[in-house]
């Protein structure tokens, strides 16, 4: 399984970039399913009889379907119960992270979680925690290893925190969160399937392990955290803090998915 975000793809820098209806979205478009395809490559070519790939990025439906790899399956469209990791229940054997990022409050190219500029911070058992590290936890309870991390330089190094054995390939190297060193797609391709074929060696499912989690949110307005304190089991911590309890990492994700979604309707214009 392909979990496929667009701000770590290959070139991507900007806002226009990513956003769905711009010119520069139109180009990098291209560039991501391109990033997609060579990862299946490699997957296939290391072995994978199956590859579906999850749209993870904001209205999930970035990619170019008529340019994908023949030998995938494209899991398009929103409202997935588990979002970015939908698919990972089923028989998957291990998952890439591709065109990852860094989280929230954290240096990285077009750094967030979830909340493009909403949330100043996400917190897993009370480790600073980007979607890279959510997914993981999510993916480890369904028993499923992280094979190979995309991004940006620091992207990778955070992966190395929460999936000590994955492979990464960094696509750019940051400056900011709005500039990078870019790597052109002949060259990131090839990387990318390169690795993805060495990663499938740790493809295999292993026992999920099922455990509580606690989950923290710090928000840059106290009116979003007083919005996502109204959910059951969510409670106010400080002016701009919730947190909340899950039995699991499933349920954790499900409430977390609620909890922004409640956060981002309650932003107002240019005041947030």
């Amino acid at each position: 399984m392909i979990s496929a975000d667009m701000e770590g793809a290959t070139g991507v820098t900007w806002t226009g970039d990513v956003i769905p209806g711009t010119e520069q979205w139109q180009r990098f478009r291209r560039l991501f399913t391109a990033d997609v395809n060579a990862c299946v490559t490699g997957l296939v070519a290391g072995g994978a009889q199956q590859v579906v790939v999850n749209e993870a990025h904001s209205s999930q439906r970035n990619l170019l379907l008529e340019d994908l790899h023949d030998a995938a399956r494209l899991l398009t469209g929103r409202h997935k119960p588990l979002s970015m990791m939908q698919g990972i229940d089923s028989d998957v054997d291990g998952v890439v992270f591709l065109g990852y990022h860094t989280g929230a409050g954290a240096r990285g190219v077009l750094a967030h979680t979830y909340l493009e500029n909403s949330i100043t911070g996400v917190w897993l058992d009370g480790v600073p925690a980007s979607e890279g590290r959510l997914n993981a936890a999510l993916a480890a309870e369904h028993g499923v290893p992280v094979l190979l991390v995309t991004g940006d330089d620091l992207t990778c190094e955070d992966a190395v925190s929460y999936a000590a054995s994955a492979w990464t390939v960094a696509v750019k190297q940051c400056v900011s969160r709005y500039a990078a060193v870019c790597l052109p797609p002949a060259v990131t391709s090839s990387q990318i399937t390169e690795a993805a074929t060495a990663a499938m060696a740790c493809a295999g499912r292993a026992t999920g392990v099922v455990a509580p989690h606690r989950v923290e949110i710090e928000f840059d307005a106290t009116h979003l955290a007083d919005a996502a304190a109204i959910v059951p089991t969510v409670e106010l911590l400080g002016a701009r803090r919730v947190g909340f309890d899950a039995a699991s990492m499933t349920e954790a994700m499900k409430a977390f998915k609620v909890v922004t979604h409640i956060a981002a309707e309650a932003v107002e214009g240019i005041y947030g």
